[in-house]
């Protein structure tokens, strides 16, 4: 919708149950028909957890590998990634925290210029790694991974956050 890519994929969709059996431009609660006005909205905001959820998935696996210096960091005091949430609570959530604030904070000129985007969604000129391609099909070849990799990463971290808190260990959560 709107020239946004992300709707084209050949995936199956067993349990689709309107259309085809894939997921081409699958939207089962039909908000993109709701409210097309939406749309830069959304593809906002699914990129913006897309992204958090990558490197919320990220941040539960090294830990269970590697600490940072720092008796409170310890893996003695902290066996389980998920307790650091209770045991950190006056320290370092509060930085978690500046940072999550930062990151609304930067999302709230899509929703001030919501159908006069004066860049794509989720793009905000931020490349320091050089990692965008120049030639426009692979740009938009890179934009469809990130979008799909982060579909799978907010899925994945809700699998691992209820794998940890049902088996009570760490990565790989068995």
């Amino acid at each position: 919708a709107n020239g946004l890519g992300g709707g084209e994929g050949p995936e199956p969709m067993p349990f689709n149950l309107v259309g085809e059996k894939n997921a081409k431009n699958f939207d089962p609660a039909g908000f993109s028909e709701r409210a097309p006005e939406w749309i830069n909205w959304f593809r906002e905001a699914e990129l913006k957890h897309g992204r958090q959820a990558m490197l919320a998935v990220v941040g539960m696996v090294v830990p269970e590998f590697v600490r940072i210096p720092g008796e409170a960091f310890s893996f003695e005091a902290i066996p389980n990634v998920l307790d650091a949430h209770d045991a950190l609570l006056d320290t370092s959530m509060k930085q978690i925290l500046l940072w999550i604030s930062l990151m609304e904070a930067m999302s709230l000129g899509a929703l001030s210029n919501m159908n006069e985007f004066d860049r794509e969604p989720g793009n905000f000129g931020f490349d320091p790694l050089g990692m965008m391609p120049k030639d426009a099909a692979k740009a938009k070849e890179m934009q469809l991974k990130e979008l799909k990799n982060g579909r799978l990463a907010m899925v994945a971290i809700g699998g691992m956050v209820h794998g940890a808190i049902t088996t009570g260990h760490g990565f790989p959560y068995l």
